[in-house]
């Protein structure tokens, strides 16, 4: 799945050891999109190597494309979404990429006075 928008807020990151004994980064962040009404999503990205990678920036237009997965924890379920691929939106781009672009308008004829017939009645 795929989400474009810009990124409103970068959670601080976390970090553990695992049962295994491994260490492990993660940080949140939000994006909002740019529909007529606003949608935003908490996305998470995992592993200092991505971190890295994606190098995300408050105030970026992103396109993010991400796996969703839920877990149980003491009866209760929670979502996560992951990201694992990040694309920068190209300045001045559109952010409705399906919706063709109309012509360019005609220009108008250019208004001479004594061009007009005044068959008006009033």
């Amino acid at each position: 799945m795929e989400f474009t928008g810009k990124i409103i807020a970068i959670l601080p990151p976390r970090g553990g050891v695992s049962k295994q004994g491994n260490e492990w980064k993660a940080q949140e962040f939000v994006i909002e999109s740019h529909d007529q009404y606003p949608r935003k999503m908490c996305f998470d990205v995992f592993g200092e190597d991505k971190l890295s990678q994606f190098n995300i920036q408050m105030g970026e237009e992103l396109t993010v494309s991400f796996d969703i997965d839920a877990r149980q924890w003491q009866d209760r379920w929670f979502n996560s979404i992951r990201v694992w691929k990040v694309e920068r939106v190209a300045a001045g781009a559109s952010f409705d990429a399906g919706s063709p672009v109309p012509p360019p308008a005609a220009s108008a004829p250019e208004f001479i006075p004594g061009d007009v017939k005044d068959d008006l009645p009033f």
